[in-house]
Order: C-alpha cells, then structure tokens, then sequence
C-alpha cells in the first residue's frame, strides 16, 4: 500500500486568476455543442462539510467573516512556523503533502446545503454506523478509519486495502490530499477518473437501462445526460459494502445524483444528493466548487507491493507477542 505518492498539488502549475465565478459565463462548448467539462480539476476545501451550529441556516460567510477566517489562518501558519525551529520540507513532511484548503475563495459555512441547517440528517433507528476507536462487525464499510481490528486483511477499511480511494465516493468528497479528479468527454460517454485509487468510472450519455438491480458495483452504476448546461449523473445499483455517506449506512439502497455546471473558465460548480431513505431521515444535498488545474493525474498505483498492509499486520502480531511475553 502506498500512501504518499507524489500528488498532483506538487506537480501542477495553478491556473491563474482563480476566482469567483461570473453570474454572465457562457461555458466553451464541444465540437457537437455541449458544455465542454474536460480537464484537471481539484476538489481540495477548507470548508467543513457540516455546518457549525452558530451560522444556523445561513449558507454563506459574509466578505468581512472571510477577510476575519484568512488572517486567522495566516496567523495560525506562522505560529506554526515559530514554534517548529528549523521548519522545512525534512521537519515538516506531513504538512508538505496536504491539502488544507481550497483553490478558490471558500464562502460556504458548510458543503452541506439541504438539510437547511447544513447538517446530517437524523438516521433511522437500524442504520449501520462505524464508530472510530471502535473495530466495527465485517462486513468493514468504511473508506477511512482509526481504531480498525488487525486479525487479517479483511477487517481493514477500503481505503487500506487499495479498494476505493477515501475521498473517490462518489460522491467526491474532499480530504487532506490527492483531491483531484479528471473528466474526460466524448459525444456519448464521459470517463469521471479520481487520484485514489486511480479509479475510472465510465458514465454512458445515452438511453441504455441501467444494469439490473442484482448487479452491485462498489461505485454504482452511473447514467448521464444533460439539463441545459449541466451534466447530471444519477448513480444506484451500490453493493451495500460502502457506507451512504461519511460513516453511516450501507449503500444498497443509496441513489446518488450529481450535477456538474461549468460557471467559469475554471470552475466547476459540483452538487450532489444522496437520498437513502433506508439510512437516513431525509436527503443531502452538497456543494463542492472544484477548480480546473494545469497537470496530469498519475497512476496512483495503490496495491503495488502494498507494504503498509503487511507491515499494519506483521506489527500487530509483534504486539501481540509483546504483550503475552509480558
């Protein structure tokens, strides 16, 4: 397993003059006349997904609360800077790779829009949770977690056994690196390709029914088309061994829906709705403004040699040991 390689971050020049998206843009179009999403794009926030309680059912911070949050930050930085003597790429490699922040000027309290209070639902009383700190039952749902059991393999969460990237879904959802994704687009068909674990989910544009319901995928069966100029993927079909969303539920009954709306030369405007009335109260709806990057996506070539897995179990057998010699 392997969990640091060169992100995208470090290798990509920005696009320029990342901003606000114009109220008056007219996205390019393709050779046959659509919305042309095709490109780099990197989905990175520093907004929390759910919103702190005091904004209330406020959507977004005002210029002075986003002017306060910046100097904040900026503050806390050099606090940091101060109190690590010699900070550098050798002190400080953990920072290197991370992605704290997004590209753009994060207005939003919350990516959570729907519930009004920016909050999650309330679940139904049998729904599935993984609690961190706690080993949850096989099958483990979890893309990411602490405190898994370490009796084999299969009791470690997805993301450690190279299955699905930790911030892949879908829904994309942003975490502190490799938060890139590639679209790539043709006349019937667009390829949606995330970082981790380098996954490419291939999304017809055309009338085709969707496989039968038996059939489960861990990232869904996706169809596509257009809304004006806004590409909308609905996805169902879940195998059931990934949860809903965040930590909670299992997936089976989970229809997600995205929307994809070009709102500037560099932005793309990404919501989604994850309605599972089988984990959850009510529906979620997100919005995530993901902005266009000059790069590649690389191989994230997860499972090659996959020392972090044999190393997370050889260690837990050595502690074992440990402990009974004791």
């Amino acid at each position: 397993m392997n969990f640091l390689p060169l992100p995208l971050s470090f290798l990509l020049i920005l696009v320029p003059s990342l901003g606000l998206a114009a109220d008056n843009y007219t996205a390019p179009k393709t050779e046959w006349g659509l919305p042309d999403l095709q490109g780099v794009w990197n989905f990175s926030s520093n907004t929390p997904m759910q919103r702190p309680s005091q904004f209330g059912t406020r959507q977004y911070l005002t210029d002075e609360e986003v002017a306060e949050q910046l100097s904040r930050s900026a503050a806390s930085d050099a606090a940091s800077d101060a109190a690590i003597p010699g900070t550098g790429v050798d002190e400080a490699y953990n920072d290197f790779w991370i992605e704290s922040a997004g590209l753009g000027r994060a207005q939003q309290t919350s990516l959570i829009i729907y519930p009004e209070n920016g909050r999650l639902p309330s679940l139904q009383g049998d729904a599935y949770r993984t609690e961190f700190g706690r080993p949850p039952e096989r099958p483990v749902r979890s893309a990411l977690g602490a405190g898994f059991a370490t009796d084999g393999p299969e009791d470690r969460p997805l993301s450690d056994r190279c299955i699905l990237g930790f911030n892949a879904g879908p829904p994309v959802t942003p975490s502190f690196y490799n938060n890139n994704l590639q679209i790539i687009q043709n006349r019937d068909h667009l390829v949606i390709i995330t970082e981790m674990v380098h996954d490419a989910r291939i999304v017809p544009l055309n009338d085709s029914p969707p496989a039968p319901r038996e059939i489960g995928f861990w990232t869904g069966d996706s169809r596509g088309y257009w809304e004006g100029d806004t590409l909308v993927v609905e996805t169902q079909n879940f195998n059931g061994l990934t949860n809903t969303f965040s930590l909670l539920g299992s997936s089976e009954n989970k229809h997600l829906t995205e929307k994809f709306t070009r709102v500037a030369h560099d932005q793309i405007n990404y919501e989604f709705t994850v309605d599972d009335p089988s984990t959850f109260t009510d529906k979620i709806v997100g919005l995530i403004p993901i902005y266009k990057v000059a790069g590649q996506v690389y191989e994230y070539a997860c499972h090659e040699g996959n020392y972090g897995m044999i190393n997370i179990l050889r260690g837990a057998r050595v502690g074992e040991q440990s402990t009974e010699s004791n």
